[in-house]
């Protein structure tokens, strides 16, 4: 569920309080974390928290500075779940299989994605890369060592399935916010002066 803000007097959602994801990945409590920690950044400056005023400005950058890690996460369990629930689909099968096979490989086959699901690397590029690397890794996977027109076909199949679970994931989560959030008009490098 991509996070929606929605500004209530008195109260700041954090965590799955705010937007859940997936629980196969635990991300939750990890995002609500790094959601502590943004908060905690953007409220130094603030000597009076009973300001209304000056404090829904600096909660504006909020949303915004905790897009990245969240988005990170929530799209990967999203992603995570999709591949991994049951399915008759060959195509998703061998994305499961290609995912078991590339995370084996250890070093940055395995640490890339850790570090994205623990939110150590909040970046959604990196997803995306890691993401599209265990589509081609299972495509290899299939045509080699000799490839067939099944294979390769169901190479092609495969790929299409991945895009079909990332993209609509990133649209939700918003491409803008994830990929771009110094264009969000919300956004602060600090913040706000009063």
């Amino acid at each position: 569920m991509p996070a929606a803000p929605y500004p209530t007097p008195g109260a700041l959602l954090l965590g799955d309080a705010f937007n859940m994801r997936h629980p196969l990945t635990g991300g939750g409590m990890t995002v609500a974390l790094s959601d502590i920690v943004v908060l905690r950044e953007l409220l130094r400056p603030l000597r009076n928290l009973s300001d209304a005023s000056s404090l829904c400005k600096y909660l504006e950058s909020f949303y915004t500075l905790r897009k990245p890690v969240a988005s990170t996460i929530n799209t990967l369990a999203n992603a995570l779940y999709k591949v991994f629930c049951a399915s008759p689909n060959q195509a998703r099968n061998e994305m499961r299989q290609a995912c078991f096979d590339y995370l084996s490989l250890g070093g940055i086959f395995s640490n890339g994605p850790v570090a994205l699901l623990s939110g150590l690397n909040p970046r959604p590029l990196s997803l995306v890369l890691h993401f599209f690397s265990v589509g081609i890794y299972g495509v290899g996977r299939l045509l080699l060592p000799f490839p067939s027109p099944k294979r390769a076909w169901l190479g092609a199949k495969l790929i299409l399935d991945a895009s079909s679970i990332i993209f609509p994931i990133l649209r939700a989560e918003g491409v803008r916010h994830m990929f771009f959030p110094m264009t969000v008009p919300a956004y602060y490098r600090a913040p706000p002066i009063n």
